[in-house]
């Protein structure tokens, strides 16, 4: 187990070395999600009475286009370095490549999340400071990148990358938008807290199932 745990540690390790040397990635992600709620925070205006409804919405949009714009980076640099054959040679099993790549993104994304969270409540009189909603964008981070490395694996191999995953990846990852979507809006009406567990239950049970299911057909995935 530390042996598998070391070549997955690796994996990342190489992703969040070129991340930082590029800042590619997470700076993408921050200024396409920012954008993304300025526009929407002008474009409703919502009051008070109304921000609960509205919010919740413009959170999410923010974070799935910013997500699905790193996840087509996901293997990107290995495909036109002409590394990604050296990859899939690498004597390490498929599985460690599929959480080193995972794990990458969910990084780069729950960053991206950490630092538009506040300016999202500043724009929308939000308190700044709301734990729930973490948690909730901490697990449906999970699940959201779950789903996309492995689709991104596939589209990477395609010549319409760019089209080809939000094609796969939308149909399959709506179950968790939409509870991600449902527990921020309990949250931001400050709604019982009973009515948020069902919720988290259902992401949770998502990341489960699609964690062990993504990582035993991840060496089918990368197959050109």
């Amino acid at each position: 187990m530390r042996g598998f745990g070391g070549k997955v540690f690796a994996m990342l390790a190489k992703d969040l070395l070129l991340e930082f040397r590029a800042r590619e990635i997470v700076v993408s992600l921050l200024v396409f999600a920012l954008l993304t709620i300025i526009i929407f925070s002008f474009a409703f205006e919502p009051g008070p009475d109304r921000i609960g409804i509205v919010a919740p919405g413009v959170l999410w949009v923010a974070f799935t286009f910013a997500g699905v714009l790193g996840l087509n980076r996901a293997f990107v640099q290995e495909k036109d370095s002409g590394c990604l054959q050296g990859l899939m040679l690498c004597p390490v099993d498929r599985e460690a490549i599929y959480f080193g790549k995972m794990l990458a993104s969910f990084i780069f994304m729950f960053i991206m999340e950490i630092i538009i969270m506040p300016v999202f409540s500043i724009f929308l009189n939000l308190p700044i400071f709301m734990p729930w909603l973490l948690l909730i964008a901490f697990l449906a981070t999970i699940g959201f990148v779950a789903v996309g490395t492995i689709f991104s694996a596939i589209a990477v191999n395609t010549k319409a990358r760019d089209l080809m995953l939000p094609l796969l990846f939308f149909p399959v990852v709506v179950p968790v938008l939409i509870a991600a979507v449902k527990s921020s809006a309990i949250v931001l009406a400050g709604s019982s807290l009973d009515d948020l567990w069902p919720w988290l239950q259902m992401i949770a049970a998502f990341d489960a199932i699609f964690l062990v299911i993504s990582a035993l057909i991840f060496q089918y995935a990368l197959e050109e």
